[in-house]
């Protein structure tokens, strides 16, 4: 996601609910909690058999993708929702589409990175484990087709399926503009009747050579719109709610069932605590199509992450947290990174060991590549941008001089 800058002359409409910074700074809460999101993918990618221990997704219901999905949305409406005001809605598209070729493009690029690489391990190391594990043995047996179905979107190796639902969200992102603008509450509405209708009917979209997408669209474009209603003004509407002490016990108590539950899934012996009419009606707890456990499960998340990290919390000026800060600022690079990096990691642990201590060692190390770049990258943006500064002085220098000569 795109740098962005928060100013206080912001419309009614346009003010998000939570309280942002009114001195133009960014809201630095949005780049924190994606920053994490990028880390915890990169862990659960790279050693989904140990590391992940680390991660939210072993001890609750959801993980990192639905906080990602979430704030995309959240930053999104927020940017372009403000273009379609100041612009109108055809330049506000335009930068969307902009964007959302940025995104198809990346993707591309990381098609073509992973085939490459587990490409090179599968063949020239002899090791076609590898080509099935990454779900890259198809494009090694009709590479024609699959590049074309790559570019479709309906062929990705393992690992690669946010960002072609990201592209389909963002696409849509203009129409779901509009209709905030015009109607918020009844926009959310039809997002969750959309919802509902993808589980009752089994709404889906189809990859090659067969199967369905790991995220569907259908679903999942209910935490993305739900993002944007929060940006324009929902989240300030129900303000009172996320505030309430009731609505925090509610998702404290929420959060603990949903650990009780995932304690069972590791330690059988806990098995004979849950009810088996409870376990017939939880399971599966679907991720594909946004379970409503799931979805559940982010919003107590998000609820108690809302109370216990405020607007202007000192922390955000930790330099600790700076490097996960500066990770969700540059948001695409970085998670485009992570995915390559994951199987390089995933590689080096298959092939040398599966020690704890290499598991840590070789997170940590990713993890200090992407805050490597994400600062690389934060720089050059900085740069830059005084570079064009100093060109307007510059400009508006000589056409002063002009003009009094």
């Amino acid at each position: 996601m795109s740098a962005t800058t928060y100013e206080p002359h912001e419309t009614a409409v346009l003010k998000p609910a939570v309280l942002l910074p009114l001195s133009g700074a960014r809201e630095l809460r949005l780049d924190l909690f994606r920053g994490l999101a990028l880390w915890l993918i990169f862990i659960d990618h790279v050693s989904p058999d140990l590391l992940a221990w680390f991660t939210i997704r072993s001890y609750g219901f959801s993980d990192a993708a639905e906080i990602f999905i979430f704030i995309s949305g959240y930053t999104a409406a927020f940017v372009y929702g403000r273009a379609m005001l100041e612009s109108g809605f055809v330049i506000a598209t335009a930068r969307i589409l902009r964007r959302v070729w940025q995104i198809y493009a990346a993707h591309v690029l990381l098609f073509v990175f992973m085939v490459a690489e587990v490409s090179y391990i599968a063949v020239s190391l002899n090791k076609p484990f590898y080509a099935e594990e990454m779900a890259i043995t198809d494009f090694l047996r009709q590479p024609g087709i699959a590049v074309v179905q790559a570019l479709l979107l309906r062929y990705r190796p393992l690992n690669m399926d946010v960002l072609p639902l990201y592209i389909v969200l963002m696409a849509g992102l203009p129409l779901v503009l509009l209709m905030i603008r015009s109607a918020a509450n009844m926009t959310l509405a039809l997002s969750v009747a959309l919802y509902v209708a993808t589980l009752r009917y089994d709404l889906h979209l189809t990859t090659y050579p067969n199967g369905f997408w790991s995220f569907n669209p259908f679903a999942w474009q209910m935490l993305f719109v739900l993002g944007a209603w929060c940006a324009l003004g929902g989240a300030r509407r129900i303000s009172r709610f996320l505030s309430s002490p009731v609505t925090l016990s509610v998702s404290f108590l929420y959060l603990f069932t949903a650990f009780f539950v995932t304690l069972t899934w590791y330690f059988p012996q806990l098995k004979h605590l849950m009810p088996r009419e409870i376990e017939l009606w939880m399971y599966p707890i679907d991720k594909t199509d946004l379970d409503v456990l799931r979805f559940g499960h982010f919003l107590a998340l998000a609820i108690i992450a809302i109370r216990f990290v405020p607007a202007g919390w000192p922390g955000l000026q930790s330099r600790w947290l700076w490097p996960m800060i500066l990770c969700g600022q540059n948001s695409l690079e970085i998670f485009c990174l992570g995915v390559a990096l994951s199987f390089t990691g995933y590689f080096i642990l298959t092939e040398i060991s599966a020690s704890l201590l290499l598991h840590v060692l070789v997170g940590l190390c990713g993890i200090l590549m992407m805050s490597a770049a994400a600062w690389v990258l934060s720089w050059y943006k900085a740069y830059v941008d005084k570079r064009s500064v100093r060109s307007k002085s510059a400009d508006g220098s000589a056409g002063a001089v002009r003009k009094e000569t």
